[in-house]
């Protein structure tokens, strides 16, 4: 006996949004706190390997912060974060070498071809993809401060260029680009970039129908203590004003930062989604309800009739 009036409801929900994003590129960027865990990086590789069977071009990009902090605190060098952002010393960017470019990369990597993805490693130092400057000291309110105060964040690339020419024939020649948050400069010196920053280049320069950030929350939150209060909807105006009353904070801000910027390069919308509940990658693409966050620069104006 079926278990609904209509058991092919969702798949027939589902198709509409195949035939609506087949061919479109996606970029899905991908933080530390759910790539650490196996669990979660085989089920969010198997996501991304149902996307692409359905010929739904995909860029991925990982963080790895909570295991850049780990290998830090074993080799004891200083960790220091201002407004959600890392604070880069020599140590710290050689650090970050061998975790973007080495453990984590080769792990995520590892998952996706199990999943039957054929999937290409690459930083932004491949053929020129991110080319950077160092990022000069900067002027930044810190959470629960009034004043800024002028920050140093060291070896930091701040973007300017990027290269979309690799990643457009690997996806036409049918691979899946992982990158990883390491950016180039002229000089030949090597950048720590955010990865949420990268993602939103990449988006724009790609031309991408959508951008999704993978979070360890359920999407942007008028309370960070308790998941029920999720912001299904929200506009470059609304998170203006949340930013004004305080609730975008610490880890989030520079994703609001790369929403921002996406969404203003051209990208029809962001969504922030969480990368530990089951398929909620999928629930948000797929279904009309979601499951997380949808970021769009303008409500669209109705039309008389």
């Amino acid at each position: 006996m079926p278990l609904s009036p209509n058991p092919y409801a969702a798949l027939k929900e589902a198709s509409l949004y195949v035939r609506l994003f087949r061919g479109k590129t996606f970029v899905v960027k991908v933080g530390g706190e759910v790539i650490a865990e196996p669990k979660l990086r085989k089920a969010l590789c198997e996501q991304i390997a149902l996307l692409w069977s359905f010929s739904i071009k995909v860029v991925v990009v990982h963080g790895g912060g909570a295991e850049l902090d780990a290998v830090c605190e074993a080799m004891q060098i200083p960790i220091q974060k201002v407004a959600g952002r890392r604070v880069t010393s020599p140590e710290v960017l050689d650090a970050a070498k061998m975790v973007f470019a080495g453990q984590v990369h080769m792990d995520l990597l590892a998952d996706l071809q199990a999943a039957g993805v054929p999937a290409v490693g690459l930083t932004g130092l491949d053929a020129g993809l991110v080319k950077a400057h160092r990022r000069p000291p900067v002027a930044v309110v810190a959470d629960g401060a009034t004043e800024p105060q002028l920050v140093d964040y060291g070896l930091v690339g701040d973007i300017d260029a990027v290269d979309p020419h690799v990643l457009s024939h690997l996806l036409d020649g049918g691979f899946l680009p992982v990158v990883a948050p390491l950016s180039g400069g002229a000089d030949g010196a090597i950048y720590n970039t955010n990865a949420d920053t990268i993602a939103a280049s990449l988006a724009a320069a790609l031309h991408a129908e959508k951008l999704f950030f993978l979070l360890s929350v359920p999407g942007l939150l008028k309370d960070v203590a308790k998941s029920s209060s999720l912001i299904p909807h929200a506009t470059l105006e609304e998170l203006a004003a949340f930013e004004t009353r305080g609730i975008i904070s610490g880890g989030m801000r520079p994703k609001v930062a790369a929403v921002k910027a996406a969404l203003q390069g051209g990208v029809p919308s962001a969504h922030l989604v969480s990368g530990l509940a089951p398929d909620a990658l999928l629930a948000e693409i797929f279904t009309n309800e979601g499951s997380g966050t949808m970021i769009v620069a303008a409500q669209p104006t109705a039309v008389a009739g």
